[in-house]
């Protein structure tokens, strides 16, 4: 039996001091005790956090024997930033953000697929984080990290993402996503921030849900935005699925073992 888990990190910043600390956001990851984790919405170098590697920080908690982490955008996510290269890593410790998926399972290959940005700029109104109010924000690049390696006795090709917060954008991004990922052997895992509710993204997407449960806010969570999806050729038998709060994020972690199927 192997256990997925994904997680929207918030930076590492918990709600209820305010304080962003990535020593607390590696030992929650830990505590989650998975095999495979994605985590979205996680810094490195930024002055609001620490100057903290968090990536670093979660990868030694987790034991990860492999790990990527991509950046999005270089500077300060809701300031001023720039979206990345297309290298893997900033040139320089220049403040980022982006995801990770992290493995305590070997990992054959990696590839980076990065979802096509808006032609400008394209802004909504974002809640702030345990507050009541609202600000619009700028949408950011948006990819999904893959990784291929052999879960429950099966070879399988795992995703992570974090999908934009513009409604019928994420949507289109997440059919894209799921073409995109043909182009990789199957089957297919997809862990992240989908930013689509509930029964949504399995629908789009034509995958199982092997998580069913409500993820944000995590103090009283009224919808489910973080998923696991498995594509229909896979054959695993999910147990113990839940939606873990933790002492950071606004989000709760989704967590889901899962098993070869007969």
């Amino acid at each position: 039996m192997v256990r997925i888990a994904s997680f929207n990190a918030l930076h590492g910043r918990s709600l209820a001091d305010g304080i962003a600390s990535a020593s607390r956001l590696a030992e929650a990851c830990a505590s989650l005790d998975a095999d495979v984790l994605g985590v979205q919405e996680i810094d490195r170098w930024q002055d609001r956090s620490e100057g903290a590697d968090q990536p670093a920080a979660v990868a030694a908690a987790t034991g990860a024997v492999d790990w990527r982490y991509v950046p999005t955008l270089t500077g300060t996510p809701g300031g001023v930033w720039r979206p990345t290269s297309r290298a893997p890593e900033p040139a320089s410790e220049s403040a980022a953000y982006g995801i990770a998926l992290f493995s305590r399972l070997p990992v054959q290959w990696w590839r980076t697929l990065r979802l096509p940005p808006p032609s400008a700029r394209m802004r909504a109104p974002v809640l702030v984080p345990g507050t009541r109010r609202w600000t619009w924000i700028a949408d950011e690049p948006r990819v999904a990290v893959c990784a291929r390696l052999e879960l429950a006795g099966c070879e399988v090709t795992v995703a992570t993402t974090h999908l934009s917060f513009v409604p019928a954008w994420n949507a289109w991004q997440l059919r894209r996503l799921v073409r995109a990922l043909r182009g990789l052997p199957g089957p297919y895992l997809l862990l992240g921030d989908l930013n689509l509710p509930g029964r949504l993204p399995p629908m789009l997407a034509g995958w199982q849900p092997l998580v069913r449960a409500k993820t944000y806010p995590a103090s009283s969570p009224r919808l489910q935005l973080d998923h696991v999806l498995a594509s229909p050729w896979a054959s695993w038998s999910p147990s113990g699925e839940a939606a873990v709060e933790l002492p950071v994020s606004d989000h709760r972690a989704v967590v889901v073992d899962v098993e070869p199927s007969g």
